[in-house]
């Protein structure tokens, strides 16, 4: 029997050496890291208990044994959030309900276009851009239609482009995602998201079976945009207290030629002129030298 939560933890505890918790790394083991034995001796409860945990037949595990098995799979905090959301369907955190349709509320809209200098965007459960204002709007650069930000990385072929640091980007969008699929386990939009991707990329295939997940409240973004260069960016997320599966995100700049930049950009964006109209600015030559290791 396979589960959800079985190949979560199975992907953790392969990812332990034996001899990191005191075990003989011998014998003839036909897997990497420690048995399912292993880690219930090591948690301190029967292994019997634990293979019912792994098929996803235990229903009512405690805080206690769960955060004993975060223990010894040397879980962080958002793996060990993971793990109580995937052992107890119950938990509150999958109260987090999706929006059905494709806008968000007036208020939201207002508050977006209240920061033209900003670039920022509402992304919905499944990762589409549910609400986007102007400048956010130039910044992602996306194609006319439905806006999803799984599918631009793993679908369209430019978003190599876009991200200097693809594997980074893909890594944690399957992870970010396999949090919401937590979430919201009935939620149809992203299991048919998730659909979509594991037929149509190899590269989500990969990402999707390291059985990351990550929560993307803040960070550095680098991006080569089409028209303005290279841009290093700080991002913010904000989950809205009554729609707990809705993200407002948010970019600024890390550097003054990016400051530049997105000043440019908001410019044409603005004048309804074409990027790139009045001709790409200088200083996305000096962007283009970035390394792209810098992030």
């Amino acid at each position: 029997m396979t589960s959800e939560i079985g190949e979560f933890l199975r992907a953790k505890r392969e990812r332990v050496a034996p001899e990191e918790r005191g075990l003989p790394a011998g014998g003839q083991r036909r897997v990497p890291g420690l048995r399912r034995e292993e880690v219930a001796l090591l948690a301190g409860i029967s292994p019997d208990y634990y293979v019912r945990l792994e098929q996803g037949r235990a229903r009512a595990a405690s805080d206690q044994v769960l955060d004993a098995i975060s223990r010894v799979l040397s879980l962080d905090d958002v793996e060990r959030d993971h793990l109580r959301v995937l052992a107890r369907p119950g938990t509150p955190l999958r109260a987090a309900r999706a929006v059905p349709g494709p806008g968000t509320r007036p208020g939201l809209r207002t508050l977006l276009d209240a920061m033209p200098q900003v670039p920022a965007f509402v992304l919905g459960p499944a990762m589409d851009v549910l609400a986007v204002n102007l400048l956010g709007d130039a910044l992602i650069a996306l194609p006319e239609g439905p806006r999803n930000m799984a599918r631009h990385v793993f679908l369209d072929p430019t978003s190599r482009a876009y991200y200097p640091e693809w594997d980074r980007v893909a890594r944690e969008t399957a992870a970010h995602l396999r949090r919401m699929a937590g979430l919201l386990p009935d939620a149809p939009e992203i299991a048919a998201l998730i659909g979509e991707l594991t037929i149509g990329s190899d590269d989500f295939v990969r990402a999707w079976a390291r059985q990351e997940v990550v929560v993307k409240t803040h960070g550095r973004k680098l991006v080569d945009h089409p028209e303005i260069g290279r841009l290093r960016l700080d991002y913010e997320t904000f989950a809205l207290p009554d729609e707990l599966a809705l993200m407002l995100v948010t970019y600024t700049p890390a550097d003054e030629r990016t400051a530049d930049a997105l000043r440019t950009l908001g410019s044409w964006a603005a004048s309804g002129a074409p990027a790139g109209a009045v001709g790409r600015p200088r200083l996305a030559e000096d962007l283009d030298r970035t390394p792209s290791g810098e992030h």
